[in-house]
């Protein structure tokens, strides 16, 4: 979820990276996970992440000490910050070539850029008995053939909603219709309820509407050959435009949506659905998480919890009950040292999957940790996930930065009443020639 990056053909990996590395045998961690054991000299790794509040981050500097005490000489440099700041501290940092050890990777075009020029590190052999443990999860991070991140999270993107306010609103069930969305729409506005919160500051939120909309008005054969031929000349991208323009037409967001950023702090739209400002909210698997750091109580709305499905579209070309989703991996830049590898496939171990489903922090791609999510509607995406006809990757990060950022730029304007449908599919056919 992050906007364009300029597309990377020239760039190395910075001098900095470039530590010694060396093997070892296996300790015991603190927590009773099984991590490799560093020999040789000292090394400093620096990894970044996003889970930035609460729990989980509290999680992940005991995950980073219980690493440091298990190996000798290894030291982890955490840098835990808002997800925005990370995506564009990340986007200078493979531009000045200062890159973390370990950094958050989102697969697809993206991931190809990197690839090509020679940034990311194969961890097809290095990390072999994990990848085949994951096993298809890593597809949407393999180029090639050869695999660049091993996913620690991957989900599908939906509505969170307060079942309270839905309940004071008289809506009894959740919507499975474009026609129900826009009837509960109705009710809570008629209740005195703002129905959704959306960062479209942020843009990538908005975009996930669009995104929807194609996924519902295209055949997957249309989306799946758009990928590879980086051509919207289908009229169903239109009509997912129009599709868009009509939601934003019954005016259901937040005030000041345009600006309103997508999860930093209380008044973020992440944060006006934890604080019931707002009655729901399209978002992923990370919600739950996100939200418990934005309430004092660090609860989030707790029991008052609820998920559906986006809505089907009457008429659409496209499978109905498919899923835009997506996941993050854990990845390496090419010259960081092998302590580096070490520790991501601990970041992926049984018990750290384990501590990182029970926290609600994700949907754990590491079939053991399954079990044990804790929250009930994350437990109820793992099933929808397993269950949609197809999940269709973030079209941003399918389409790669390029197209992906002009797409999401446009998306915006159509929010904010500046852009057509077709101008939606024009300013994206734009970028896509201009790659090919």
């Amino acid at each position: 979820m992050t906007r364009a990056l300029p597309k990377l053909t020239a760039l190395v990996a910075g001098a900095a990276l470039a530590l010694s590395a060396c093997g070892g045998t296996t300790e015991e961690a603190t927590d009773g996970a099984s991590a490799p054991a560093s020999g040789g000299g000292d090394v400093t790794l620096t990894w970044w992440h996003n889970s930035n509040t609460g729990e989980g981050k509290d999680y992940y500097d005991k995950v980073a000490a219980d690493f440091e005490a298990a190996n000798p000489g290894v030291t982890i440099d955490v840098q835990a910050m808002q997800h925005e700041d990370m995506v564009t501290k990340l986007e200078a940092a493979w531009q000045s070539g200062d890159v973390p050890d370990i950094y958050m990777e989102r697969g697809g075009g993206e991931l190809a850029d990197k690839v090509e020029a020679g940034l990311v590190k194969d961890l097809s052999e290095a990390a072999g008995e994990t990848v085949e443990k994951l096993g298809g999860s890593v597809n949407g991070w393999t180029v090639d053939g050869k695999t660049y991140g091993l996913p620690f999270s991957m989900g599908v993107v939906g509505f969170w909603y307060n079942t309270e306010l839905f309940e004071q609103a008289g809506i009894t069930e959740a919507p499975t219709t474009m026609e129900d969305l826009y009837a509960a729409i109705d009710k809570l506005k008629a209740a005195g309820i703002d129905p959704i919160s959306v960062g479209a500051g942020d843009k990538w939120p908005a975009a996930h509407y669009w995104y929807y909309f194609a996924l519902r008005e295209c055949s997957e054969e249309v989306l799946s050959d758009a990928v590879t031929s980086l051509d919207f000349t289908d009229q169903c991208f239109v009509r997912a435009g129009e599709d868009l323009a009509e939601l934003v037409g019954k005016e259901p967001f937040n005030p000041g949506f345009l600006t309103t950023p997508a999860q930093s702090g209380p008044t973020s739209a992440s944060g006006l659905l934890a604080t019931r400002k707002v009655a729901m909210e399209l978002a992923g698997h990370w919600e739950p998480g996100v939200m418990q750091g934005l309430t004092e109580d660090e609860q989030g709305l707790g029991e008052a919890t609820g998920w559906f499905a986006f809505p089907e579209v009457e008429g659409g070309e496209g499978d109905q009950s498919a899923a835009l989703g997506g996941g993050d991996a854990w990845a390496v830049p090419a010259d960081a040292p092998d302590q580096a590898v070490d520790f991501v496939e601990y970041l992926l171990s049984d018990e750290i999957q384990k501590g990182f489903a029970e926290l609600d922090m994700g949907l754990p791609t590491n079939p053991t940790a399954s079990q044990y999510v804790a929250d009930p509607a994350l437990a109820k995406l793992l099933e929808v996930r397993d269950a949609a006809g197809y999940v269709q990757l973030y079209f941003d990060t399918a389409f790669g930065t390029s197209v992906g950022g002009a797409m999401n730029d446009e998306i915006a304007l159509a929010f904010a009443g500046q852009a057509t449908a077709q101008e939606i599919v024009d300013a994206t056919q734009s970028a896509a020639d201009a790659e090919k």
